[in-house]
């Protein structure tokens, strides 16, 4: 497919896809922590936990392994103490119309390469058994994750394969576009009549004072 399998010589680069990379999930309104003196978890948020103390407190923090795809530039992932990585998904946990599954090649097709062009949250991966993907995957430019550049070259063997030229180019244009996005509100444009129509579709529209 899209893929290529570097040597665990070949150093870590933008595109690298690595597995069961650890994310932590940890509420800041109730952060679990472990009281020494008591031997005991407290739930406390964690304005009280900084006020109460400033010094590095024991917390008890939930974790999953995930795959994830690093998006830091190559230059960087070369010297930077952090490495970037975005998390891998499901496409139809990433894709909200791909929830139900489209039954046929023709629709994936059309759902796949259309949505990709309006879409830019996320990143479109294809099944692969030699990625150990065994459903078609995407990239979550919403969910980013941080890993000492040491440590990934330390544990090499967790990454599974890279993008190939192709997708690699593609992939860094997709960053770019996302992170530079100009978030703005597609109704403003319309007269009253346009955003009533609009406004059947997406009744949380509200109008602006031209539009009233």
């Amino acid at each position: 497919m899209i893929y290529e399998f570097p040597e665990p010589r070949d150093p870590v680069r933008q595109g690298d896809i690595f597995v069961d990379l650890p994310r932590m999930d940890l509420s800041l309104q109730k952060v679990p922590v472990y009281r020494e003196s008591e031997s005991a978890l407290e739930e406390a948020p964690w304005v009280e936990v900084v006020n109460a103390r400033k010094d590095p407190v024991s917390v008890v923090v939930a974790m999953r392994p995930v795959p994830a795809i690093v998006i830091t530039q190559d230059c960087d992932a070369l010297r930077s103490r952090l490495i970037t990585l975005c998390e891998i998904r499901e496409f139809n946990s990433v894709e909200g119309k791909a929830k139900n599954g489209p039954t046929t090649p023709g629709k994936w097709v059309k759902l796949i390469t259309q949505q990709a062009r309006m879409n830019q949250k996320w990143f479109y991966l294809p099944a692969d058994s030699r990625m150990g993907f065994t459903d078609k995957m995407g990239v979550d430019f919403q969910v980013t994750l941080s890993v000492r550049r040491e440590d990934l070259g330390a544990f090499i063997s967790l990454r599974k394969g890279r993008l190939n030229p192709m997708a690699d180019e593609h992939f860094r244009e997709r960053i770019a576009e996302y992170f530079r996005r100009y978030p703005y509100d597609e109704w403003y444009p319309l007269d009253k009549a346009e955003l009533a129509a609009y406004q059947a579709s997406y009744p949380d529209a509200k109008p602006f004072s031209w539009q009233k």
